[in-house]
């Protein structure tokens, strides 16, 4: 794809998240304090989510524009977090395209029927992902309206930066917005999900089909890769300032089965917001063109971590199996980290969790510069005054 420069109003165009903490670590820069938010961090655990979404399927709330917006909204108001990450769920792309899908509660995604063989991808891959563009109206409408909010609340974000003797960024708070980013599930998780026909424990349909033809495994993952990055795209260009690939089953390959079967649809999905660039000043004043930073995240993936890097993202997301001075390893110097405090902690006695998070934050200053978060999704059971807690903690000790 040529380069597509963001429009003037985008908000890392218009330079009120371009310089956030958030946007800044994902780039390699630390600023005043470590960034932090939370995986699932948009509703779950908050009471004001329980009670907007009573009577409301969950697709049927994800497609709701002001509805989706304002779960987006609420754990920023109540949190402080350094970033929103957009109310969606992986199979919203598949459910706008016309596949036969809904969200059962207590098990998750259920299809019409399961796509295992070459005749059910054929059939599915007859639709166009092309028709996603048309459809993804209630997205983009939903990611304006949380953009809208943001950019009027404006709680933190922008910072003016400085550097020190040794090269680090310095910087502190003087306004901007909080950042929004966007999400999409990765091709392997969409597949999973569509061999099988739902959830799945060890992902055996996915798995099979990609060795036991290779042809209809390449035409599905080429299908929900272009699913994805469009997803992803249509975000990015609604004001979305960063995007983030979860690959939720992953963990389940080998690192050659992921090489060689996986990795290519990921980049391939990824490449819909690689050409999305804008226009920013840097410290000196210079005027730099700058794109979209890419966060790519998985599940169980401590071994897949480098060749997850290899897809081509700003930063890797660590799941908490993997300390993150070991991730850096693993990903090799100069990437920024994301992660990765184990979501059991948020119910430990406070002084157990604090020490946890002081020791992430230990860890993670291996990286050229780290995002605090959970090494998977906040648990719906999670008080969120210990979440609010947890923030304040980040924000002072990563000072």
């Amino acid at each position: 794809m040529s380069r597509v420069i963001l429009s003037p109003q985008h908000p890392l165009s218009a330079g009120l998240t371009s310089d956030s903490r958030l946007v800044r670590a994902y780039r390699g820069e630390r600023s005043d304090t470590t960034p932090v938010w939370f995986m699932r961090q948009a509703g779950r655990s908050l009471p004001e989510y329980r009670d907007l979404r009573v009577g409301t399927r969950m697709l049927d709330a994800c497609l709701d524009p002001e509805m989706a917006s304002e779960i987006t909204l609420q754990p920023v108001r109540r949190h402080k977090v350094d970033a929103g990450i957009f109310f969606s769920d992986i199979v919203v792309p598949l459910k706008l395209v016309g596949v036969d899908v809904e969200i059962q509660p207590g098990r998750g995604p259920v299809f019409g029927r399961a796509y295992a063989d070459a005749a059910g991808v054929a059939e599915l891959t007859k639709v166009d992902p092309a028709r996603l563009d048309e459809a993804s109206g209630p997205i983009s409408e939903a990611v304006a309206r949380t953009i809208a909010e943001l950019n009027e609340t404006a709680p933190r974000g922008r910072v003016s930066t400085s550097s020190t003797s040794s090269g680090v960024s310095t910087g502190s708070t003087t306004g901007g917005a909080t950042p929004l980013i966007g999400f999409a599930g990765a091709p392997f998780t969409l597949a999973a999900y569509l061999a099988e026909g739902g959830p799945s424990k060890d992902h055996l349909a996915a798995r099979t089909l990609m060795h036991a033809d290779a042809g209809a495994w390449r035409a599905l993952m080429d299908w929900t890769a272009e699913l994805s990055g469009r997803f992803l795209r249509a975000q990015v260009l609604a004001g979305a300032s960063a995007a983030q690939l979860f690959d939720s089953w992953a963990g389940a390959l080998s690192l050659e089965d992921y090489e060689r079967h996986v990795a290519p649809a990921s980049a391939k999905a990824l490449s819909f917001v690689h050409d999305l660039e804008y226009e920013a000043t840097d410290a000196a004043g210079t005027a730099v063109t700058r794109h979209v930073p890419v966060v790519h995240f998985g599940v169980g993936t401590g071994e897949l971590l480098g060749a997850m890097e290899g897809v081509g993202v700003d930063t890797v997301g660590v799941d908490y199996r993997v300390p993150l001075d070991v991730a850096a390893q693993r990903v090799g110097a100069g990437v920024p980290l994301q992660g990765n405090l184990d979501p059991a902690l948020l119910a430990a006695p406070w002084h157990v969790l604090e020490a946890a998070v002081r020791e992430v934050l230990r860890r993670g200053e291996v990286a050229p510069a780290h995002v605090f978060n959970l090494g998977h999704g906040v648990p719906p059971e999670t008080d969120p005054t210990v979440l609010t807690r947890v923030v304040e903690l980040v924000h002072e000790a990563g000072a």
